[in-house]
């Protein structure tokens, strides 16, 4: 493996970490709050071209990663869908 894909390898546990962690604590607290669900729409929206185009270049390492990251992001529009109704609930 040459340095500049253990570079993208590395880039791209950090991205995941930090993503997941974030649609973990709004699925922890119930609470979405600050978190626009736009911001989970235009992720899911460029996670899909940016694995196409990186699939058509050959570049293996964008494809596992912005796949991981378009999971993700829908997983965090679930969670805040639920946060919402939750939300709604209460009142």
């Amino acid at each position: 493996m040459e340095a500049a894909d253990r570079l993208g390898w590395a880039a791209s546990v950090v991205l995941l970490a930090i993503l997941s962690r974030q649609v973990y604590v709004q699925w922890r607290e119930n609470s979405s709050d600050g978190v626009s669900s736009w911001l989970y729409i235009g992720q899911v929206m460029a996670s899909a071209g940016f694995v196409i185009y990186s699939w058509m270049v050959g570049n293996r390492v964008f494809v596992v990663t912005k796949s991981a990251v378009l999971v993700t992001a829908v997983l965090g529009q679930w969670v805040q869908l639920r946060n919402a109704r939750h939300e709604a609930a209460k009142r």
